[in-house]
């Protein structure tokens, strides 16, 4: 896959130099963008990517998959550098939409002048850990033939938490938050008070939105309303594409009420909880101020507002 992919690299640079030296690209301020998806496992995250590699020939801009090994979240130093030098001067790239299992790293840190535009979606901490821990073990209809790692484990989620198991333990909740933390040692320490409020720090000022699993269609459609450069017809294309929702957790069962009541004792998904209904709420609060509904259906409100007064007056 590595192979392949600096193959593909090679083709795209040879496209855009030709057969002499390379020469330096100057872009347009509106093809100067990059937008990073951090997303967290289990939240959508393949149903709404499919999207953008559905629309990139189209809307003429690249999506790149960060993989990382073991699907690690959290970059060594070394690798932070490299990333930020790609992401930021990697012009045959540009515009670029990359996505990847990272958690959210301060491109201000490394002197960059033009930071790239952070989205996300988040979900129900339970939700996310069942759909996660069945996934493990059934895997889902999108590659359905791959192994996955906790294979032929046919113990349900009630039973896992009933026998305090660990792959169903509160602290697996702990992932939304440091996810959107960052990079720094605290943000890792399961029940963190400062991580949980380091993330919602970073939600409201590093992220240009972030959207909930459970609301997917209206984060699209926010996002085509805002940066059409990258999002024109993805909401018609959720509505009527195959792709929209591709993957579903197979063998998936619902936890009973007392599993859910005994994880919500933990303090642990006290805080996630915390940081997911901040989250829902910095959502509902954007969407309030950018749509409206009429005959049950959601409409983007036209621009509103104008300029006047504009002084001095030309002849």
């Amino acid at each position: 896959e590595r192979a392949i992919a600096r193959h593909e690299v090679r083709e795209i640079e040879q496209r855009h130099t030709g057969d002499g030296p390379r020469q330096d690209v100057t872009l347009d301020e509106e093809d100067d963008v990059v937008i990073i998806y951090n997303r967290v496992p289990k939240t959508a995250s393949t149903s709404f990517t499919n999207i953008a590699y559905d629309l990139c020939a189209k809307n003429k801009y690249h999506v790149l998959h960060i993989n990382t090994t073991k699907n690690n979240p959290v970059m060594s130093l070394q690798d932070q550098v490299r990333f930020v030098k790609n992401v930021t001067s990697w012009k045959e790239m540009k515009p670029g939409f990359y996505h990847g299992h990272i958690s959210y790293l301060d491109f201000a840190k490394f002197g960059v002048k033009k930071k790239p535009i952070y989205i996300n979606v988040i979900r129900d901490p339970i939700e996310r850990l069942v759909s996660y821990y069945y996934f493990l073990r059934f895997g889902d209809d999108y590659r359905p033939g791959l192994r996955r790692r906790k294979q032929g484990d046919k113990k349900t989620f009630d039973e896992c938490v009933a026998a305090g198991g660990s792959d169903c333990a509160p602290e697996k909740l702990w992932l939304q938050i440091p996810f959107f933390c960052g990079h720094s040692s605290e943000c890792w320490n399961v029940g963190s008070r400062w991580a949980l409020e380091q993330a919602k720090y970073n939600l409201i000022n590093e992220y240009f939105l972030v959207g909930v699993t459970e609301e997917l269609e209206d984060f699209i459609m926010l996002l085509e309303a805002a940066l059409p450069r990258f999002f024109r017809g993805a909401t018609e294309l959720y509505r009527t594409g195959k792709k929209s929702h591709l993957r579903k957790t197979t063998e998936k069962k619902l936890p009973t009420k007392e599993t859910i009541a005994k994880l919500q004792q933990s303090e642990i998904w006290k805080m996630e909880n915390e940081f997911y209904e901040f989250a829902l709420e910095q959502f509902q609060f954007v969407r309030a101020h950018a749509v409206r509904e009429k005959d049950g259906e959601l409409y983007i409100l036209a621009q509103n507002f104008f300029y006047e007064k504009i002084y001095p007056k030309s002849n």
